[in-house]
């Protein structure tokens, strides 16, 4: 089925006034060819050519299984064996993911292998692996200093116009790089410059941002941002693997046999325009409420019952919005992640024309 008959048939059930009041209720979203199942308790189980989404005996929804591309659940729901098996045949891959959006692991068709494509991922010379880790890092630091220019328009701070002149030198220092490690020193210092400045672009007082703190997340700014990362990450990874590339075998970050490296590497260009944009859209816009989204346990801060939802719901209709291509073309921000999965691809094959990573304007 085209892409253009799927987002027709998608934005048909999304303009129906029963399936969005239900969409506004429950707290799992179908979009893009993508199933989260992010409320605790349910089931999905196969009825035909269906999958049916049910909590103990109410059936949620419906989806069409020619539709899906790929199944996110969160926390303690489960799929059938029938429509797991169901999945495999039809190459839809299916990844579990905590509450909290940590993935556990993915399954995978049989089918879906990278040997070849990992042999020329493999056969890469250095020199070719450190020129993309460049391009790829620039491409963060810019992205970064983008984002920060928006805000500087908005609202001078001197504290965000020092963190645009360094992420600007910054860049230029990780064009010059000569040693992987030297690059993610200059990539490690742009983060810690971008994210000292982020704080002051958020204008809520109860929204409180001193800095990035992941493991765990140290207040609702890190949980949305450690969220968002998380589920482009699994986005990103799904693609990748689609594409028949290995995602253990990167540029930029050391790959091993528990961490993709690959995806890793792809979601460095897309963290500042796709998810740091929207949080701050969120806390900016007060979408988002602190007391009643949030929950603190662990010694962390993580989005709860309430809060996943609104940020998937937020998350996903921006992934929805069109921008235009170098050719004048719209297309949604969902084909980005697949067009630079494929650029990245071409890369592998003929690795004389290089990489070229997304940039905002």
């Amino acid at each position: 089925m085209s892409f253009v008959l799927k987002l027709s048939w998608f934005l048909s059930k999304m303009l129906d006034k029963r399936e969005l009041s239900q969409f506004l209720l429950f707290s799992w979203q179908f979009i893009m060819q993508t199933l989260y199942v992010s409320q605790q308790g349910c089931y999905v189980c196969l009825d035909g050519e269906l999958l049916l989404v049910k909590r103990r005996n109410t059936i949620l929804n419906e989806i069409q299984l020619p539709l899906l591309e790929m199944i996110l659940v969160f926390g303690k729901s489960q799929i059938t064996t029938q429509a797991i098996r169901s999945c495999l045949w039809r190459n839809i891959s299916i990844a579990y993911l905590s509450r909290m959006g940590y993935c556990y692991g993915r399954i995978l068709p049989i089918e879906r292998g990278y040997r070849q494509l990992s042999r020329y991922q493999q056969e890469l010379s250095l020199v070719d692996r450190l020129i993309v880790a460049r391009r790829i890092v620039q491409a963060k630091l810019k992205n970064s200093r983008v984002i920060l220019m928006r805000q500087q328009r908005r609202q001078n701070s001197d504290v965000v116009a020092f963190a645009i002149q360094s992420l600007d030198y910054l860049t230029t220092k990780a064009g010059k790089a000569e040693r992987i490690d030297q690059l993610m020193g200059y990539e490690g210092t742009g983060a810690a410059q971008y994210f000292s400045a982020f704080g002051y672009c958020l204008n809520s007082r109860d929204f409180v941002f001193a800095g990035r703190s992941r493991r765990p997340p140290g207040n609702a700014v890190n949980a949305m941002l450690s969220f968002g990362y998380q589920v482009l990450w699994n986005h990103l990874l799904t693609l990748i693997e689609l594409q028949g590339l290995d995602p253990y075998s990167g540029c930029l970050h050391e790959g091993s046999y528990r961490h993709a490296a690959l995806a890793s590497d792809l979601i460095e260009e897309f963290r500042a325009p796709l998810v740091d944009s929207l949080v701050l859209y969120l806390v900016n816009r007060n979408i988002m409420d602190v007391r009643d989204d949030f929950v603190y346990k662990n010694g962390g801060c993580y989005l709860n019952e309430s809060g996943r939802p609104k940020f998937l719901k937020a998350f996903l209709q921006r992934m929805e919005e069109t921008v235009t291509d170098d050719f004048g073309e719209a297309q949604p921000k969902w084909d980005l992640l697949h067009q630079q999965v494929k650029e990245y691809k071409q890369f592998v094959y003929e690795p004389i024309n290089g990489y070229s990573p997304y940039q905002i304007r």
